[in-house]
């Protein structure tokens, strides 16, 4: 039932041309539920594990990667 909202919601925002962001707590299965919904509609789905390293040259050029590709992306660890 949860997947399935969460399929429901992001599939609504990818109609109006939005993104989708879901969170909750940790272990719920949030990176492979939107992974496999990448999956299911054909698109690719890059998971990047964020750290302390990160600046916004790496930042900037991954950004323009994923504009130019099409692809989804998964924040993994983003509150860290």
């Amino acid at each position: 039932p949860l997947t399935d909202r969460c399929y429901l919601c992001l599939m609504g925002a990818l109609q109006l041309e939005l993104g989708g962001a879901p969170a909750g707590p940790a272990g719920t299965g949030k990176t492979e539920s939107t992974k496999d919904l990448s999956k299911a509609i054909g698109a690719i789905c890059i998971v990047f594990n964020c750290s302390e390293g990160l600046d916004f040259r790496m930042m900037g050029r991954f950004f323009s990667g994923l504009a130019q590709s099409g692809s989804w992306c998964c924040f993994d660890e983003f509150n860290r």
